[in-house]
């Protein structure tokens, strides 16, 4: 019996040997800019003078052929922070929130434990993922939290998350920030397996982790989708920077990007090859439909070859100067002129083919259509979900004529 059990106590510690010794990826964190909550900071986004630095230097960009985000210097970014035209105050984390989350939020929010309410504040884990910079999740055990986690549930029909964004700490202040304890070291699994190693920077910004995509990949049938089982997200803490008051240790914000998020609102008017209109919603693989050839200007058909469908929240709808309006994800590319291809989330547009190099919309900007151009008037966020489509293939061009406008096609890159 000795030697029974000292063979297991054996086979026991091999085993957890082998656990320890797996390897999960160690990431490494890409910074923003460092945030400024100062009362200076709270009134210059308030002022005109905001507004006047950012079509400065939209100006700037445009004279340069600069597109996308990834060449900003640091100083640009700052002023950027005041130029998102979907923000109604600075206190938002992202204006309508980032268009990943047009095809859906996590389910719920959930911690192994949480600080009790003081006063007006409460330390609840879903303010982990309220996209407001003065709240935070703190965890609610003596000393530094260690072990204690974030969960985050996602519904199976989720969009893929191929982006992990934090923001470490009470960021509210930088007082704040300093007197708490901030995470150092986040162990993250997905449903229950360890996934990778989060190092995180003692840093006073926005944290960007990039992993593979996260989630159901086969998204051809949107009914079977929905029938998938849930998934999760957990986020473990590991090691942490000491506050310089307190042990509690505070995360104000874990949100995602990702895959899977595109379309045009049902209803939308496709031109077809005949000049006739079809609802998006009508549309069939193989129907002919028009095209804009771009170097020429001319008209022309191509026959579909794929399209999407899937349930979106927090759309967008541009309205012109004509009266025409036009509903879609925040991602979805329009040719404007003297800027080309062009979407409200440029970042998030860069999955498609072609769209590598894509500006960003704004309000006085021209858009292309079939017979000439429209100009942008407004910009406004749609609350709750509604059914989407788009054509993600066609047998030749890049684009397709929706409501007047020319689209992108938004096949997604291997």
């Amino acid at each position: 019996m000795k030697m029974k059990n000292s063979i297991l106590s054996i086979i026991f510690l091999l085993q957890i040997g082998y656990l320890y010794c797996q390897e999960i990826p160690i990431l490494e964190p890409k910074l923003g800019f460092e945030l400024d909550f100062s009362q200076e900071s709270i009134n210059r986004f308030l002022s005109n003078q905001a507004f006047e630095d950012c079509r400065n230097l939209f100006k700037k960009i445009e004279q340069e052929g600069r597109k996308g985000t990834n060449d900003y210097t640091p100083e640009e970014q700052k002023i950027l922070f005041y130029c998102d035209e979907t923000k109604d105050n600075i206190w938002q984390i992202e204006g309508g929130a980032d268009s990943w989350y047009d095809g859906g939020v996590p389910k719920n929010v959930t911690a192994s434990s949480y600080l009790s309410s003081q006063g007006e504040n409460n330390y609840s884990p879903k303010n982990a993922h309220d996209f407001n910079y003065k709240t935070a999740w703190v965890e609610g055990v003596k000393g530094y939290g260690i072990g204690e986690y974030l969960l985050y549930t996602f519904e199976g029909a989720t969009p893929r998350i191929n982006t992990i964004k934090v923001l470490n700490g009470y960021i509210k202040s930088k007082t704040a920030w300093l007197n708490n304890s901030r995470v150092k070291t986040l162990k993250m699994y997905v449903n229950d397996q360890p996934f990778a190693i989060l190092n995180l920077k003692d840093f006073y910004g926005e944290q960007i982790f990039s992993v593979e995509p996260i989630g159901n990949s086969d998204r051809k049938n949107l009914e079977l989708l929905k029938l998938k089982p849930d998934w999760t997200l957990k986020f473990e803490i590991l090691d942490v920077y000491k506050g310089l008051k307190y042990d509690d240790v505070a995360i104000t914000e874990i949100y995602f990007s990702g895959l899977d998020v595109h379309c045009l609102a049902k209803g939308t008017k496709v031109q077809l090859a005949d000049n006739s209109f079809k609802n998006i919603e009508n549309l069939k693989i193989g129907d002919l439909i028009a095209f804009m050839e771009l170097e020429t200007n001319q008209i022309k058909s191509a026959k579909i070859e794929k399209l999407e469908n899937v349930i979106h929240q927090r759309l967008v709808k541009y309205k012109f100067e004509s009266g025409i309006e036009i509903t879609a994800t925040q991602d979805h590319p329009f040719v404007i002129e003297n800027k080309g291809w062009c979407s409200l989330k440029p970042e998030k547009s860069k999955q498609y083919k072609r769209f590598e190099n894509i500006a960003e919309i704004k309000i006085g900007d021209y858009f292309f259509t079939s017979n000439g151009k429209d100009k942008l008037v407004s910009i406004e966020l749609i609350e709750g979900e509604q059914e989407t489509y788009t054509i993600s293939k066609l047998s030749s061009g890049d684009n397709f004529i929706a409501n007047g406008f020319i689209v992108g096609i938004e096949e997604l890159k291997d």
